[in-house]
């Protein structure tokens, strides 16, 4: 458990000559820290054995299309009944990422639900801290309001035992390192995306983690930022292609060590360029966890298309936001218009499920205990009609167009 932000102490009075000097005593974190290393929490009696993870031997027949209403668009522009007992609100940055304090994620009315949908759908990721009554129970009941709750077909479910839709992530102290197994840009993912009707909003919850400063970190990446980065020849051109997204690798995995796979993988054909349908901008819809080939195309093109691609996704820092998590704290992010990176060995190491986010290595032997709620959302498709966020926020806002022909000159001088 990480210290207390907020540590009381006492003036101890000492005698210097003749005068009394009020001596403050070094916090316990200033005198107790030690460069890269942090306390690693003790787990004799653990409140979450319950949601631990268990891989149930079932079989699930294929995932038919549903129908699908997004609560985003019931949202007031505003955010007036989301915003109605938040004590503070503020961006990461420009392009993706807001927090927001005082906010009960528990007791939300029906209109600040859907309030919530319209921002995450805007902003991408929203992050809540200390949500200490949004339990498991809670956290579904949120994730159903907005749609069908998905069930993943290999990934660890709860011990609990009637819990198919949570996804669980856990890595402990005799959890192995498997930062080697896997390329940085390979593992920026997004939920399942070879799904039919892939996720939409999206909700994590940390139970148990390292104290803060021990490491895992979550990255987010803006694909309506991704697909702003591009020129407008590669616009058009990506405009006009699909891609396949395939869930057999990851059932390969779970065959390998002797885990039951509960659906049987599939191959999914999506368009490369999606439009959202609350906000009506573009984004990418690729992801290097799932994405194996881009269609009618030669592969030699199609392997420097997702080559170019994983590089504007992985390397492209106005995209990206990282979140240092807490215990209890919740992100809530559109799996339609971010990818992220992970942690091996933490966040999804244990259960092998890719999403476009990640998080960064290096917070052994700490545990990491979350849980994960999704659903499905629309089939993927580009609307004639969709705009380009950067585009629509620089007329909104006045804001001077920016130039991606790569004319002029530029002294780099950092």
């Amino acid at each position: 458990m990480a210290p207390s932000l907020e540590i009381l102490y006492e003036e101890n009075l000492v005698k210097l000559t003749d005068i009394d000097i009020p001596i403050k005593p070094l916090l316990s974190t200033v005198s107790s820290y030690i460069p890269g290393r942090t306390v690693v929490e003790k787990h004799e009696r653990y409140d979450y054995e319950d949601l631990k993870p268990y891989f149930p031997d079932k079989q699930w027949p294929p995932l038919e299309q549903v129908p699908y209403n997004d609560k985003g668009l019931l949202g007031d522009p505003s955010f007036k009944n989301l915003f109605a007992n938040a004590t503070d609100v503020f961006d990461y940055n420009p392009k993706v990422g807001t927090e927001i304090h005082g906010v009960d994620l528990a007791n939300l009315s029906d209109a600040a639900k859907n309030d919530l949908a319209l921002l995450i759908a805007t902003r991408g990721v929203v992050f809540f801290r200390s949500q200490k009554s949004f339990d498991i129970d809670a956290q579904r009941k949120l994730g159903a309001y907005y749609g069908n709750l998905h069930k993943h077909a290999t990934t660890a479910v709860p011990k609990r035992g009637d819990l198919d839709d949570v996804h669980v992530v856990y890595t402990d102290e005799n959890s192995k390192d498997q930062r080697a197994i896997f390329t940085p840009t390979f593992l920026w993912h997004s939920d399942v995306t070879y799904e039919l009707q892939p996720p939409s909003y999206t909700s994590l919850k940390v139970l148990t983690g390292p104290p803060r400063g021990g490491g895992g970190d979550t990255l987010w990446s803006s694909q309506y930022a991704a697909y702003d980065a591009l020129s407008a020849p590669m616009q058009k051109y990506l405009e006009s292609l699909t891609a396949l997204h395939s869930s057999h690798l990851q059932a390969e995995g779970s065959r390998a060590i002797g885990r039951t796979v509960r659906r049987e993988p599939i191959t999914t054909e999506h368009p490369l360029i999606r439009s959202h349908p609350v906000t009506g901008w573009k984004s990418l819809f690729f992801n290097p966890g799932f994405v194996t080939k881009i269609v009618g195309i030669p592969k030699v093109e199609s392997d420097m298309i997702i080559s170019y691609l994983n590089k504007v996704v992985a390397t492209t820092q106005e995209l990206h936001v990282r979140f240092q998590w807490g215990k209890d704290d919740v992100a809530f992010w559109d799996n339609r218009v971010t990818v992220g990176s992970l942690s091996l060995g933490g966040f999804w190491g244990c259960t092998n499920d890719f999403q476009n986010h990640s998080a960064s290595f290096g917070f052994a032997p700490h545990r990491r205990h979350a849980v994960r709620i999704c659903c499905q959302g629309e089939r993927p498709y580009l609307s004639p009609d969709a705009t380009s966020q950067e585009e629509d926020l620089a007329k909104k806002y006045g804001l001077p167009a920016v130039n991606k022909d790569g004319s002029g000159q530029s002294n780099y001088n950092d």
